[in-house]
């Protein structure tokens, strides 16, 4: 239900306060200066860094403090309108009530990593297969979401299934504004009924597939690993032969002993840069287990144990004997299955979002 102008006008102002605006204002503006000095550009890695937070908060900080400027300014206008400015004053309401509805979504992406890009890792769960084939499909769905935003796609590192589909894949998405915060949705087992064309007598076959998503952490200083708890191995990387095949000892295994964290990259024939990728994904790997125990020390941490079978699914996506796709946590469904499976993803991901916000902040909707 949308709100009248005066309550619109107090929850924008809750917001945009809980969402302190006006000391990210103040970073912003320090960061444009830093951006302006003669300098800037010789780190150039740093310097992206630093672009890209600053459109970040150039984004958040207009849409905000214009979103709130416009409601003081319709409420002003409506204490003194007469009769016939109404209906165009409701219309200003029922715009900014949209807008507010849109923007609010933000009050979830206050997290320390949730403007970071994201590691997405999906891994075949029980379903032979049928649950290879499954863990493709989704990797096809996600690559479709990224396209649909203009977001990149990478894959860093895949492990092809002997008859069909994948048993892993990791793939980095960037390019959009608070990813991980939008994205973190989709952590967890995702659960597929049909009838299986790997199947002679075409049965109806349920299989699982376990999605990670994890803030793309990249600087050491984010999540500082203690070097004695990494047990590093080295390779050669495997491969199904002709003239690319990596014949160096360059693949790479780390390890994370407090946690049983295992991150293996084999895709580059550097061995360094295997080494590399491999440690912003143990580090990815810990920021969002971080999140998730809301623990403060890594040493803190347990390993992930959840099992990609029955019981443990956020979401279902039915296509034998009916169609349906079906959140587990928001209650959202939809009959369109090819569609979600085609990277229709936003309904799901809002439903998410939006049931999120009405769990811890109530408050936001006063």
């Amino acid at each position: 239900m949308d709100m009248d102008v005066v309550s619109l006008q107090r929850a924008v102002q809750d917001a945009y306060d809980r969402l302190g605006i006006d000391a990210r204002t103040r970073e912003r503006d320090a960061l444009q200066l830093r951006m302006q000095s003669a300098d800037f550009w010789q780190d150039n890695l740093t310097a992206q860094q630093v672009s890209k937070q600053h459109a970040a908060l150039d984004e958040r900080v207009t849409r905000w403090t214009e979103l709130r400027n416009d409601c003081n300014e319709v409420a002003e206008l409506a204490s003194f309108a007469d009769v016939t400015m109404r209906n165009e004053i409701e219309q200003q309401v029922r715009t900014l009530n949209q807008r507010f509805a849109a923007a609010k979504r933000e009050l979830l992406f206050n997290g320390p990593y949730d403007s970071h890009s994201v590691i997405l890792r999906i891994f075949a769960g029980a379903g032979g297969v049928d649950a290879q084939d499954w863990a493709q499909m989704l990797l096809r769905m996600y690559t479709r979401w990224a396209e649909r935003h203009n977001l990149s796609t990478h894959i860093i590192d895949q492990s092809s299934g002997e008859e069909a589909g994948l048993k892993s894949v990791t793939i980095e998405l960037s390019g959009g504004s608070f990813l991980y915060g939008k994205t973190k949705g989709e952590h967890g087992v995702h659960r597929l009924v049909r009838l299986s064309p790997f199947n002679a007598d075409n049965l109806r076959q349920t299989s699982f597939a376990r999605v990670e998503v994890m803030p793309k952490v990249e600087s050491p200083e984010e999540v500082n690993i203690d070097e004695h708890d990494l047990q590093i191995d080295v390779f050669r990387s495997g491969g199904k032969g002709g003239q690319s095949v990596n014949t160096t000892d360059s693949a790479v295994r780390i390890t994370h002993l407090p946690t049983g964290i295992v991150v293996v990259i084999q895709n580059e024939r550097s061995q360094l840069q295997n080494k590399e990728t491999a440690l912003t994904i143990v580090r990815s790997k810990l920021a969002q287990l971080q999140l998730e125990q809301h623990k403060e020390h890594l040493n803190e941490l347990k390993g992930p144990n959840e099992q990609a079978a029955w019981g443990n699914q956020i979401r279902n996506y039915v296509l034998h004997p009916y169609s349906l796709v079906k959140d587990t946590r928001s209650k959202y469904e939809t009959s369109d299955v090819q569609s979600v499976l085609d990277g229709n993803l936003d309904d799901c991901i809002a439903a998410y979002l939006d049931s999120q916000i009405s769990k811890s902040l109530p408050s936001a909707e006063k």
